[in-house]
């Protein structure tokens, strides 16, 4: 598990996935550490994909919204990512955040958005 002032990480068996629970705002090396550890888990786990709560919502820096899709999308498909889960509110607060990530990496890897981790189906 990783934990910090910015978020917690950590695999949830029950449905083969990482889990990021955003708790405030941060960029560079405190958001993307984080995602880093969450490679590691997916590397460890045939299958496993990735689901960030973003319902704390906040706007990503520039910086690492490329980073994410120069980088990290494509680090997770390598190591068997196939779907990323966006957890969101009912308002969708951040759903031009969310939809320019899915528009950046569309090509290799599928979005879905629910409102529950509960809704995660793996077939």
């Amino acid at each position: 598990m990783y934990k910090s002032e910015f978020c917690e990480v950590h695999y949830e068996e029950q449905y083969n996935v990482v889990f990021v629970k955003w708790k405030k705002y941060c960029c560079f090396n405190d958001y993307r550490e984080p995602l880093m550890f969450a490679l590691e888990i997916i590397g460890l786990h045939k299958d496993c994909n990735y689901c960030a709560d973003t319902r704390d919502g906040f706007e990503d820096h520039p910086e690492d919204t490329k980073w994410v899709a120069e980088y990290f999308m494509p680090e997770a498909v390598k190591a068997g990512c196939k779907i990323i889960w966006f957890i969101i509110d009912e308002n969708n607060s951040l759903k031009d955040e969310l939809e320019g990530q899915a528009n950046d990496s569309k090509e290799i890897i599928e979005f879905k958005y629910i409102y529950d981790i509960s809704e995660i189906n793996n077939e």
